[in-house]
């Protein structure tokens, strides 16, 4: 038990710490010398990125976003097989336990005052790993929902309700998950789906205002704040 409340910890600091590396404060400073938090919508995410910085910056946001919270859940994996040997652990548990934290770490990063993006692509990031199978109907679900509404923010939300639903129907349907198990992954999911739904908070006042920007509109001089990252 010792050694398996040491691997968690480890593992929770190391996603942390990985997720407080903002992929778009760090692009934006090495190339522009600025802090995306202070233009646009003041979001530290992709979209702000792409509509302030244009496409080569977003791209770099992109890779380094998916890329650490795939590392984060990878070196989390490898922690548990040091402390406890393969075999002894659920590979989903911890990848979904660790995403959690490293989305924590990129909404409130340590290294930035704790002013991050809004974990959207980390929670992508992390399905890439762990469960391939809701990772193929969450990004195309994503899509059309975008494509329909033109609102990213009501894309992120519709993904982050159907989340949990959709893993709870493959995991126990499809994977044939044990229903305990099951149930604990779909709590963790729905933890995920919570926080990403509260951090846009803002966005659906501005949705029931009918002031929130359509992502497929030629960005004004002020673009508001209806991003991800």
């Amino acid at each position: 038990m010792l050694k398996l409340i040491i691997a968690g910890v480890i593992s929770a600091v190391i996603s942390y710490l990985l997720g407080s590396c903002n992929s778009s404060i760090i692009v934006v400073r090495l190339l522009k010398h600025e802090d995306v938090r202070e233009h646009g919508s003041k979001n530290a995410g992709l979209t702000n990125t792409l509509r302030c910085y244009g496409k080569f910056p977003a791209l770099l946001t992109l890779i380094g976003d998916l890329g650490k919270g795939i590392v984060s859940v990878l070196l989390s994996i490898l922690v548990f097989r040091i402390f406890i040997g393969e075999g002894s652990f659920n590979r989903q548990t911890v990848g979904y336990i660790s995403g959690i934290f490293a989305i924590l770490g990129h909404i409130f990063p340590i290294y930035y005052g704790f002013r991050g993006g809004k974990g959207v692509l980390v929670a992508s990031s992390i399905l890439l790993v762990i469960d391939w199978q809701t990772f193929v109907i969450i990004i195309p679900f994503f899509a059309v929902v975008l494509l329909i509404s033109k609102y990213v923010s009501v894309a992120s939300i519709s993904a982050a309700i159907f989340y949990p639903v959709l893993t709870f129907l493959l995991h126990y349907f499809v994977q044939h998950e044990p229903l305990n198990t099951c149930i604990v992954h779909t709590a963790l999911v729905a933890v995920t789906g919570i926080l990403l739904i509260y951090m846009h908070r803002t966005n659906i006042q501005r949705l029931r205002n009918g002031t929130e920007n359509k992502f497929f509109k030629k960005k004004n001089t002020e673009v508001k704040e209806n991003d991800n990252g």
